[in-house]
């Protein structure tokens, strides 16, 4: 069986800095090891302040040029970034799988769904960015969506591809310059994409990549020269950044991490109930702010939840199920597990010693877990495990687990498995998640809706993609012009642009120039 295939020699990682790769001198390297096998892959530098400022003064002198650039023009550059994507899709989704723990069908689906992001910010071309209204005689106020200037996303390990197209495209597009910090646990993906950027011919500095740690981070946030800070990882993580942000009055989106909900209701269709709900709380191997890892089973569904087990213990590493990104990840997991069971919870699946794959037996592996009977003062119930364990809670009625679902912490999704309209519509009402799925485990919404959730989810308004990120990487300037009446009835600026020969319009021409 071949997972990924690896580099015949570790990648060497640099910084994307002007117009090509650069290593940080002196700089601190880290070295990267595949969850699939345990080998070493590469490394990465752990780029200081000086390299942080080099990269943002160069994106800060080509916002002028491409601010002004039509939005026609940059979508030609990102039509040709898609589709330098596209060719290069096999090469990505292996990289991607390789450095994530992903199968390489899920990373093939994670750039995808980048992709669509970066169909729907060429779309913005065709929509109208601003308005024009006649207010009153002879006033006019029009509003234009503008740029701020260097912007700045951070990235976590679990989506190397998807995550950072959440965001760089559409900053992009809207005239921006992007610098892009991936995780320093997955940054060989992002050396490609931004291959991708240079092959399809964007300005130097418009697209930049600077490697590194917290340090990095915090070098990034701070540069006075950053407008806004996009951002996406754990929920401490998250709430860190969007306060360090905000205190220097910079604009931040940071989304945190989550304890989605799926409801189980009496009346579910087994079969789409056991699909979806196996496939949420396994897929990437648990490792997804999406992933439904509590399961609040109304009434009498034993029989629904034995076909669960069952089909979560068909589930083989390697096959569907990719790998756990580090070993103390997989320890932490592991931990969560045996405190659980200590609390009393009932293990009807252990996935702690899974048959790891033919030539994979360094990696870091762990099969689904199922815990049932769980309570709510347990800690698999409320923390986030972030690998493929499910919780089962039981519960009397669907207001009951609403009351538990309004109290959790997180607040990204909420999914219900349900064949009655009138249960599928007090579900989606009642929810306080921002995304809610119906007979969907994984209900991420599709481009033009936008990715989001609510409470300890996510910090700062508008979401991550769609319509609503455009707030976070732009502004709405507003004009409102008056000119007074000329006596033939027209505007004295549309009467002087009739005379192009007027020592008004020669004077304004002075002026201007």
């Amino acid at each position: 069986m071949t997972l990924v295939e690896a580099p015949h020699t570790p990648i060497h990682c640099m910084n994307l800095v002007r117009a090509g790769w650069h290593s940080p001198p002196g700089a601190r390297h880290l070295t990267i090891h595949s969850p699939h096998t345990g080998d070493i892959i590469g490394d990465v530098p752990m780029s200081g302040p000086d390299e942080v400022n080099d990269a943002i003064v160069q994106a800060s002198g080509a916002f002028g040029k491409w601010r002004d650039t039509p939005i026609k023009e940059r979508a030609q550059v990102a039509f040709r970034f898609r589709q330098n994507v596209l060719t290069n899709i096999d090469k990505i989704a292996n990289t991607a799988a390789l450095e994530s723990g992903k199968t390489f069908a899920e990373a093939h689906a994670e750039v995808l769904k980048g992709l669509e992001v970066v169909e729907f910010a060429l779309s913005l071309q065709n929509m109208s960015q601003g308005s024009l209204l006649e207010v009153s005689r002879g006033v006019w106020c029009r509003s234009t969506r503008e740029p701020l200037g260097v912007v700045v996303g951070i990235a976590p390990f679990n989506f190397p591809a998807m995550v950072p197209m959440w965001m760089h495209p559409i900053a992009i597009m809207l005239g921006n310059c992007f610098v892009l910090k991936p995780s320093e646990k997955v940054p060989l993906t992002s050396q490609l994409i931004g291959d991708c950027w240079l092959d399809a011919g964007l300005p130097p500095g418009v697209f930049s990549i600077v490697n590194g740690d917290r340090t990095t981070v915090e070098a990034l946030i701070t540069h006075p020269f950053v407008q806004a800070v996009g951002f996406v990882g754990s929920t401490d993580a998250a709430r860190t950044v969007y306060a360090m942000a905000t205190s220097l009055g910079k604009r931040a989106l940071c989304l945190g991490g989550a304890k989605n909900c799926m409801i189980l209701a009496p009346d579910a269709d087994e079969r789409v109930a056991v699909s979806g709900i196996v496939a949420s709380f396994s897929g990437c191997a648990g490792q997804r702010c999406m992933a439904g890892s509590l399961l609040l089973a109304v009434g009498d569904v034993d029989h629904i939840v034995q076909r669960i087990v069952a089909r979560a213990s068909e589930v083989c590493p390697g096959e569907a199920l990719g790998a756990i990104i580090d070993t103390s990840s997989l320890n932490r997991i592991s931990s969560k597990i045996a405190e659980a069971q200590t609390q009393g919870a009932a293990l009807k699946l252990d996935g702690r010693t899974p048959q790891a794959p033919r030539g994979y037996e360094g990696g870091n592996w762990m099969g689904p877990t199922i815990l049932d009977h769980v309570t709510m003062d347990m800690s698999c119930a409320r923390s986030e495990i972030f690998g493929p364990v499910l919780s089962i809670v039981r519960v009397g009625s669907i207001s009951e687990a609403l009351q538990i679902e309004a109290q959790l912490e997180y607040g990204n999704a909420t999914s219900v498995f349900t064949t009655s309209g009138a249960v599928a519509d007090l579900v989606a009402q009642r929810s306080s998640s921002g995304m809610i799925g119906v007979n969907v485990g994984v209900p991420v919404p599709r481009e033009p809706f936008s990715f989001g959730g609510t409470k300890q989810s996510k910090f700062g308004a508008g979401d991550i993609t769609g319509m609503s990120s455009l707030e976070l990487w732009s502004s709405l300037k507003k004009i409102t012009s008056r000119f007074e009446s000329h006596p033939n009835g027209k505007n004295r600026h549309t009467a002087e642009s009739d005379s192009q020969g007027s020592d008004a319009h020669r004077k304004a021409a002075d002026w201007m120039s």
